[in-house]
């Protein structure tokens, strides 16, 4: 018996990717960016702990901005069939 067939596979955890993104915003009251060529994209994270630490860290820097917004997108649920 080889070291490869010693016992099962470690199980790998489960991605459940994130993106997150933000932008200024055109008004207070909805989601419609004001320059889509602006958007700030933070990156994918393999678990949304990551995730909303970095939209943590954006949404802080970016606290003087009212209309700045970052959001967190729950990729897995989009790649589901």
């Amino acid at each position: 018996m080889s070291t490869q067939d010693a016992g099962p596979k470690a199980a790998e955890p489960t991605q459940l990717l994130h993106l997150v993104f933000g932008g200024e915003l055109q008004s207070l009251d909805g989601i419609t960016f004001r320059d889509l060529s602006k958007l700030d994209v933070v990156g994918i994270f393999p678990d949304y702990a990551s995730a909303a630490v970095a939209w943590k860290a954006k949404a802080q820097q970016t606290v003087d901005s009212a209309l700045t917004r970052y959001f967190i997108v729950h990729l897995h649920r989009l790649l589901q069939p």
